[in-house]
């Protein structure tokens, strides 16, 4: 697999070690950066995020990078809170988002059975066709660690179950995101970044 350039926007999460380091296994270039050049040029965008949405779309917007997220062309990935920053808006402390992915991402549904955060593997179960669900079996696990998620909508390509059905992987145009950590998540997850590095549009 050729070497890509993959840009890691620093939104102010935690837990990047282990991002950089399931790229590196993969062959892949990845820096952290909140340089917009080098955003630019990057041949994939991963968006990550641990924490709070406000923060995160504060951070972005103090490095200037909320129109440079907005007209990006090459393949972007939003992860976590990553997925949840690309959408329109958080109902944690109601903010708005980067509205580029339609929806807003709500807080799970809690049960006896099913506490919120979600925290730990949920099987995801493919809704819709994408080559970043290339070779990953369908009902494969993946790690979760979340309170908020977005709704089955159009753009759902796969979805999970807490105490009722929430999107697990969405699209729209050159951006995917996926609630789940791929970088936690075994097989599973290598095979996603790594159909996610070789992907072309």
């Amino acid at each position: 697999m050729a070497a890509s350039k993959i840009a890691i926007i620093d939104s102010g999460g935690a837990n990047i070690a282990s991002l950089l380091y399931a790229f590196e296994r993969l062959g892949a270039n990845a820096t952290l950066t909140t340089d917009a050049d080098q955003i630019r040029s990057a041949d994939r965008v991963i968006l990550p995020g641990v924490g709070a949405a406000r923060d995160a779309m504060s951070r972005l917007r103090e490095c200037q990078l909320i129109d440079v997220i907005r007209k990006l062309t090459q393949p972007v990935l939003g992860i976590c809170l990553g997925m949840q920053l690309l959408t329109d808006a958080s109902e944690e402390e109601d903010v708005d988002c980067l509205g580029i992915i339609p929806g807003t991402a709500r807080r799970l549904p809690a049960d006896i059975t099913c506490p919120v955060p979600n925290m730990g593997w949920c099987a995801v179960k493919r809704t819709g066709r994408h080559t970043i669900l290339r070779s990953v079996d369908d009902g494969s696990y993946f790690y979760f660690l979340h309170s908020y998620a977005l709704p089955v909508s159009r753009y759902t390509i796969a979805t999970a179950n807490h105490a009722s059905l929430f999107s697990a992987i969405t699209c729209r145009d050159n951006f995917v995101a996926a609630q789940f950590h791929p970088e936690r998540s075994s097989a599973a997850g290598s095979r996603l970044l790594a159909n996610f590095v070789g992907l072309t549009l």
